[in-house]
């Protein structure tokens, strides 16, 4: 019997090798892979900071505490500042809304949630000069009430808040509709009020997905240029964002405080890289420890 159980064994397939791929076919695939990242990643951020920094040390921090790259800076954190709570908590809701109840218009609501990687992000800027510009629809009345909203701050504030809206809602809804209503529906049948029941159920089960969402969301609040480009007006110290500050020294052949002054965009785009990679670490060996306790 023992022989033939042996026999068996040596008989049945290799699932392993069976779903692998051969060897040289995972050497290309992965030489590939790496060719790309050092093309479209590495290469790029070496050359931000050579050139940034190619004229010395003193050059590239003149460059950034220059007045009007600090004043990008604040406009820069500002509108992040602004717009990813915002987004964070249009997101949330929106994610509890579509992934628990069912309701008429739901598949409306979801679409229009996309409605920002669908248009391009000069058209949304184009959209609100055309509402609240001096010609534009609600620019009469803005005028007379003086209130500025485009060719300043709120302006840029709008747009970067419409162009990154859909992030922190596109990380929770796939993640919510997953898990499902019924730890929610017990803990209302135990008793626990709408603020507890998210505090206390929601929130601990989507903080990773919520967390990455968030990254995303500042990542491309500071980084924003197209729709911002559109409204802000391009008045130096004032309505300039970093994008929009690195652009006009580079038109102005100022080379090296262009990548000077871009560097701490290629740094927060590593960080957020950084970032996103211990949020899927931390929620894998969370997941795997409540897999070992049950």
């Amino acid at each position: 019997m023992a022989g033939i159980v042996t026999s068996r064994l040596h008989a049945a397939p290799d699932r392993t090798s069976a779903l692998t791929e051969p060897r040289p076919v995972r050497w290309a695939l992965t030489g590939v892979a790496l060719a790309f990242l050092v093309l479209f990643l590495f290469i790029p951020l070496v050359a931000v900071f050579t050139e940034g920094l190619k004229k010395g040390w003193e050059a590239y921090l003149a460059a950034l505490v220059e007045p009007d790259a600090l004043a990008a800076v604040r406009l820069t954190l500002l509108t992040a500042a602004v717009a990813v709570p915002l987004n964070t908590a249009f997101g949330v809701a929106a994610a509890w809304c579509l992934a628990k109840f069912r309701f008429p218009g739901r598949s409306i609501l979801l679409t229009l949630i996309d409605l920002p990687f669908a248009v391009s992000p000069v058209i949304a800027g184009m959209v609100f000069v055309l509402l609240f510009g001096t010609q534009g629809w609600f620019g009469g009345w803005l005028f007379d009430h003086d209130v500025k909203i485009v060719f300043a701050v709120p302006g840029i504030v709008l747009a970067t808040t419409f162009v990154t809206f859909p992030f922190v809602a596109r990380e929770l809804i796939p993640l919510m509709q997953e898990q499902g209503p019924e730890e929610e529906e017990a803990a209302r049948v135990l008793g626990a009020s709408g603020w507890q029941i998210f505090w206390r159920v929601t929130l601990p089960n989507i903080k990773w997905g919520l967390l990455y969402g968030v990254i995303l969301c500042n990542a491309r609040a500071m980084g924003e240029f197209g729709a911002v480009s559109v409204v802000s007006g391009h008045i130096r110290g004032l309505t300039n964002t970093l994008p929009l500050h690195i652009e006009i020294l580079y038109n102005e052949y100022n080379f090296a405080a262009a990548f000077a002054v871009a560097s701490p965009l290629a740094l927060l785009g590593l960080v957020t890289l950084v970032a996103k990679t211990a949020v899927e670490w931390c929620q894998a060996r969370e997941l795997a420890r409540g897999a070992g306790a049950s």
